[in-house]
């Protein structure tokens, strides 16, 4: 666990569980949710934490064994300097295990609802994604029902992302999970698409399309590409290779700032992961406040339309990285 800052309020962030996390990856998903929090006006500041282990390759019971253990690790922090919520591989059954063994309710959000929670399978982060994928569209005069738009990312995120941008009037031509994707020009199906990655495990198994895998559908020739899975997917590899005009960071930390800076000089417009995503934490302080699901939306879509425009406005004036932009706002109205 790395608590990053506290001075707007306890550390907040998730908990990623995947097979390679490590120290470095957690200080910068937790010295991102500092600035996500704070961009987002919650009184939270900025943590993460991080569990390397495979799920995939154990039962469910070895995995409520480890976060119990995790848990109990972390109960001096508890919630008075940090609070858990989901994140990769971890969702609101995973949160109750949590609260569960640390003892407090409060230990954690994005709880099951039947625990007072909100649980980010709602779809809050994925419908703050489709909002900001919009936002751009709508800054750089794009018509929604022209635009093209792959997703790297099938979970939580990247499923909403896709159904509330169909929803728009979005095509969402490519798609794909850890084990590779698919993509079909005509546009894919949500619902199909949906039932076949619930039942067979994997988007792969859609046959209305032609196969690809991850490294393919970064590179595909879209208006919009929402990276929605794992961290610096876009890197010295392959940055040079994006044809998307626009950007929209689901995921955390999907790429490092240089390559950021490279895109931007490129005339890509880039809404980044500390707007982007932020309706994740929203979501968890909606939560901790008691609110429920309609009030939760509304500030979900309130806090991101406004963020996002008013950031976009000032890149285009100062020529700054949207991501340099958001970093100053907070640093001015926060840090100062």
């Amino acid at each position: 666990m790395v608590i990053d800052n506290l001075k707007l309020g306890p550390g907040k962030g998730g908990i990623r569980m995947t097979p390679m996390v490590g120290e470095e990856e957690v200080f910068r998903l937790a010295r991102a949710m500092t600035f996500k929090n704070a961009l987002a006006g919650i009184p939270f500041g900025g943590a993460k934490a991080g569990i390397a282990f495979d799920p995939r390759k154990a039962g469910e019971k070895t995995k409520k064994e480890i976060v119990e253990w995790f848990a109990e690790g972390l109960k001096p922090f508890l919630p008075k300097y940090y609070i858990a919520g989901p994140d990769v591989n971890m969702g609101e059954k995973e949160m109750a295990w949590f609260v569960r063994a640390a003892g407090d309710l409060r230990a954690a959000t994005g709880k099951p609802s039947r625990l007072g929670g909100l649980p980010h399978e709602l779809g809050s982060t994925g419908f703050g994604v489709a909002l900001s994928a919009r936002i751009a569209m709508k800054f750089l005069k794009f018509d929604v029902k022209k635009t093209t738009v792959a997703i790297q990312g099938f979970g939580n995120v990247g499923s909403f992302a896709f159904k509330f941008l169909k929803e728009a009037g979005a095509k969402i031509v490519a798609v794909s999970d850890a084990s590779g994707g698919v993509f079909n020009e005509r546009g894919l199906d949500f619902e199909k698409l949906s039932r076949i990655s619930r039942d067979a495990g994997s988007v792969t198994h859609y046959k209305d399309g032609r196969g690809i895998n991850n490294k393919q559908l970064l590179e595909l020739k879209v208006d919009v590409l929402i990276p929605a899975a794992l961290s610096d997917v876009i890197n010295e590899s392959n940055v040079d290779k994006i044809k998307a005009k626009i950007i929209v960071e689901g995921a955390n930390i999907p790429m490092r700032e240089i390559f950021e800076q490279k895109l931007h000089r490129k005339g890509v417009l880039i809404i980044p992961d500390i707007i982007a995503n932020a309706g994740g934490v929203i979501s968890s302080y909606a939560e901790y406040r008691g609110f429920d699901q309609k009030k939760m939306f509304r500030m979900v879509e309130e806090k991101i339309a406004t963020r996002a425009k008013s950031v976009l406005e000032k890149s285009k004036k100062t020529g700054k990285t949207p991501r340099d932009v958001a970093i100053e706002i907070v640093s001015k109205e926060f840090y100062n």
